[in-house]
């Protein structure tokens, strides 16, 4: 069995435990007393803080040429923060726990696609299939969450535990999976000047990070959601859209791959990006059940576009003995933003909610036009 099977079944059971407490994590922070601005800072820190974690787990895999440790101690570092939510007694100790689960990502995410981008093949498919697990497992644990809460009526707190527990499943499909053959960088030293990649790549980079400056946690989407219902209500439709957005998400993220290949990373990336500004715009005037289907449908469809396109373009755009470098690099720009984007997002939400959409509005158009530069620097 391939690296990219084995990695796309730990994605999904990771997936699985993760999804059974994100569409909880927002209602589960308003119960310990945080708002909007808690939301923002959950939501953003966690990333800035994974994010040097991020850098130095792909320039030290490129270094010493392991993935494998990486992968392993990150999946391992989430599951434990999984559990540890369940004994949270206020927002500020959700924080501490969401932080440390993020550090699990930052240590295995620039590794576990260094794996996938050698498996062979194109690699917007490869990470398209891989993204297909991943959100496959979102559905899945979106759906269990939903009967746990809504049919047997299970506290949130003990959604965590059983999550938690869920997550330690994922690191065995880690154990048979094969290190890549690249040779070590050796004596390579970090280039935090960015020297060693292209300017298209910089640029690109750039475009990134100010596209995650305004793509703001999905948590004020649910906040939103929450906002027009009320009782019972607050809780079901929040999770049922978050498991049609997934469903969308899921059923795009092989045929994203796949257009990526056909017409271009780029091309799908752009109408990503521009996609992002239109659902914003929904936000903004629209407050029914009616056009948050649409919206949430729309949402599934950008990330699934953006998400594994994102990871497969700096792939392509770099060269082989820096990609886990590039890959690093790349998920620490766009969690270093993540956390002024939280905060900002939570401030205007709290003044009021739709000036955080308007600002989605403004930095994602301005990506768009960033992105026409860097499309037009073409050789």
């Amino acid at each position: 069995m391939d690296n990219l099977i084995l990695l796309s079944i730990v994605s999904l059971i990771n997936d699985f435990s993760s999804k059974m407490i994100l569409p909880v994590l927002p209602l589960y922070i308003k119960q310990l007393g945080g708002a909007g601005l808690a939301v923002g800072l959950i939501s953003g820190i966690g990333e800035s803080i994974a994010s040097f974690l991020k850098v130095l787990s792909g320039y030290w895999s490129d270094k010493y040429g392991g993935r494998k440790p990486f992968v392993l101690g990150g999946y391992f570092t989430s599951a434990v923060a999984k559990i540890l939510f369940f004994f949270a007694n206020s927002w500020p100790v959700v924080l501490v726990l969401r932080s440390l689960e993020r550090t699990g990502k930052g240590l295995r995410s620039a590794s576990r696609d260094a794996l996938i981008a050698v498996t062979g093949g194109k690699r917007g498919k490869a990470f398209g299939i891989h993204r297909a697990f991943d959100s496959g497992g979102a559905v899945l644990g979106s759906l269990f969450v939903l009967f746990l809460v809504w049919r047997l009526k299970v506290e949130i707190r003990y959604v965590f535990l059983i999550a938690g527990i869920i997550a330690f499943f994922a690191l065995i499909p880690i154990f048979p999976a094969k290190e890549s053959d690249k040779k070590k960088a050796g004596n390579k030293k970090l280039i935090i000047s960015f020297k060693e990649f292209s300017p298209r790549l910089k640029l690109f980079m750039a475009v990134a990070a100010i596209f995650a400056l305004g793509n703001f946690s999905w948590m004020f989407l649910v906040l939103k959601v929450q906002d027009a219902f009320s009782a019972g209500f607050a809780i079901v439709i929040p999770i049922l859209l978050y498991i049609l957005y997934n469903v969308f998400y899921t059923a795009m993220a092989v045929p994203s791959g796949m257009l990526a290949d056909k017409f271009g990373k780029d091309n799908v990336l752009l109408a990503g990006y521009s996609l992002f500004a239109l659902i914003m715009l929904g936000f903004i005037f629209f407050n029914e059940l009616a056009s948050f289907i649409v919206l949430f449908i729309l949402y599934g469809i950008m990330y699934a576009f953006i998400e594994s396109n994102e990871r497969a373009y700096v792939s392509d755009l770099s060269e082989d003995e820096t990609r886990g470098t590039a890959l690093g690099t790349f998920f620490t720009l766009t969690s270093i933003v993540a956390l002024p984007a939280g905060l900002i997002a939570g401030s205007l939400y709290d003044v009021q909610p739709e000036f955080t959409f308007v600002y989605g509005l403004v930095l994602s158009m301005s990506a768009v036009a960033l992105f026409l530069v860097h499309k037009c620097s073409r050789k």
